[in-house]
């Protein structure tokens, strides 16, 4: 872990802004329902899942962590496999499926006396779709918090983002309607994917290449990237606390199912994790 002189405070004090960001989101979530109603209605398309205030605060917080995608550096992927090789077997074939496993233990037969079957397959299908979404942005931002290798961050990215375009419909609807026995339309994850990945993915890619022809690296290096920087952070606390804003109803009034969906979640992460 970086030198705690040489983080910043944000980086220094993340889990209090996480736990901040959650009370305030708590707190607008039930002063303000009517305002929070109104922002949780605006959808990408009738019928459509996808709302829009999160969708942009979560492409002001991708944006900048694509644009740091060198599609190149896959060139060097067989110089260090192994590692390159556990990110993608953990996360295409160990996550999602595990969660689907613990969840179908917790919330089908261990919580069965606390959680109605119908919420039970509704959870089970929340943690598989969570388990099966890897957060591009949130990789770069531990790795730079670890003081892990960027170049080789890059590649992990590349290829994780690459995979995804492919595997995350067909991995959670095969999940999601074996484990939960409920149907996720496939047009729903393929629109997903096409907003959260490959927008933002080909937004990036085009801009990093613009700017790199018309302003060079250095410029690029040392000017740009920095500047996208509290944008990045910005956007990730204000999604933080727009998230329990618009579950502060569920967060209040369901607090014993929230601790619960945290079990799995937790053991999950506390297996899985790197």
């Amino acid at each position: 872990m970086r030198d705690e002189k040489h983080m910043s405070v944000f980086e220094r004090y993340l889990s209090l802004w996480v736990a901040a960001c959650l009370a305030l989101g708590i707190v607008i979530g039930k002063s303000f329902p009517a305002f929070v109603e109104w922002l949780r209605s605006m959808k990408l398309g009738e019928g459509s899942q996808i709302n829009i205030p999160i969708a942009v605060l979560i492409w002001l917080m991708i944006y900048p962590m694509m644009l740091k995608i060198d599609f190149a550096s896959l060139r060097g992927v067989g110089r260090r496999p192994i590692g390159l090789f556990v990110t993608v077997f953990v996360n295409w074939l160990v996550k999602p499926f595990s969660m689907a496993l613990l969840g179908w233990l917790f919330f089908t037969k261990l919580f069965a006396g606390w959680i109605p079957p119908e919420l039970g397959a509704e959870y089970l299908a929340g943690v598989i779709i969570l388990a099966a979404a890897p957060c591009t942005a949130m990789v770069f931002v531990w790795s730079q918090l670890s003081d892990g290798d960027p170049a080789y961050t890059l590649v992990q990215v590349s290829v994780n983002d690459l995979i995804m375009l492919f595997a995350f419909a067909p991995v959670v609807k095969l999940l999601v309607s074996g484990a939960a026995g409920l149907e996720v339309p496939f047009s729903g994850l393929l629109t997903s994917v096409l907003v959260f990945v490959v927008v933002p993915l080909a937004l990036g890619s085009a801009s990093r290449a613009w700017f790199l022809r018309h302003k060079g690296a250095a410029w690029f290096e040392s000017r740009l990237l920095p500047a996208f920087q509290p944008v990045t952070i910005l956007a990730l606390l204000v999604t933080l606390v727009a998230i329990f804003a618009f579950q502060a109803e569920n967060m209040t009034s369901r607090l014993l199912h929230v601790a619960l969906i945290a079990v799995p979640i937790l053991l999950q992460v506390h297996f899985t994790r790197g």
